[in-house]
């Protein structure tokens, strides 16, 4: 029988600059799965609630956290940067969580969980990635862009956008920062299981996209699951049915 879990607690880790990284929890047996969420989305969204549901019923150990600029955590959008999310991610995993960690990380959020994986080898265990979207700031983000908004990036420094997640600003500063945490053009050497399900619909993060990583990882146990139709969020029942699926087995997996 699974452990009978407590209540979901929250709390925050304050960083060294003052802002703060907003966390929930479900108290259960590890290793601590942590939703690393998407681009501007947060841990109230329907996969990170879905799992904190699932890590309930089954008692796993789960956290869910906004990034900073996100949700409940603290900062300006306009520093948050890559290596700044990687920071933080990273900070939890040292503060929050015991000696193992499973990484579940969303589009954007597969990226940071990549970057973590890569400075925390003995911690991250293994990782499930959702339509992952490493590089995605230049790889394909930019190139999507109207001229109009590119030059002005170039030219004023930001520009103001809306792409479906509210209006917000992109800056050039953000765009060169992210640079420096490409990973598709070299091994990302990472040992662990890594499990990815990607939707062959998916039009911001296309399923080729996925088929790159595949090839860029180290670990010799990386398993990539098309799923026909899938669109970006892959957040229909049979996709959530699907994830918590996944969690199970990458878990079992990281055990093994």
């Amino acid at each position: 029988m699974p452990p009978t879990p407590g209540p979901e607690t929250q709390g925050r880790l304050t960083r060294p600059d003052g802002e703060h990284v907003a966390w929930k929890r479900v108290t259960g047996a590890g290793p601590t799965l942590i939703w690393v969420g998407g681009w501007r989305s947060d841990m109230e969204g329907t996969k990170a609630v879905h799992l904190a549901e699932a890590a309930k019923k089954h008692g796993w150990d789960y956290l869910r956290f906004d990034h900073f600029a996100h949700g409940e955590s603290s900062g300006e959008w306009t520093a948050a940067a890559i290596g700044r999310w990687r920071e933080d991610l990273i900070a939890l995993i040292e503060a929050e969580t015991g000696e193992a960690v499973i990484l579940i990380g969303s589009s954007m959020g597969a990226w940071i969980s990549l970057l973590a994986a890569v400075a925390l080898p003995d911690r991250v265990k293994a990782l499930l990635l959702i339509a992952p979207a490493p590089d995605f700031a230049h790889e394909l983000m930019w190139p999507r862009l109207e001229d109009h908004v590119r030059q002005a990036i170039l030219r004023e420094g930001f520009a103001g956008i809306d792409d479906g997640t509210g209006p917000h600003r992109l800056t050039r500063a953000f765009f060169e920062e992210a640079r420096a945490w490409a990973l598709l053009d070299g091994p990302i050497a990472f040992a662990g299981p890594v499990r990815i399900l990607q939707g062959t619909a998916d039009d911001p993060v296309p399923w080729r996209h996925a088929m790159r990583l595949t090839e860029a990882l180290t670990s010799d146990d990386v398993e990539l699951t098309l799923i026909k139709d899938g669109d970006h969020r892959l957040s229909a029942p049979r996709d959530l049915e699907r994830l918590t699926e996944a969690v199970a087995a990458v878990r079992k997996r990281s055990m093994a």
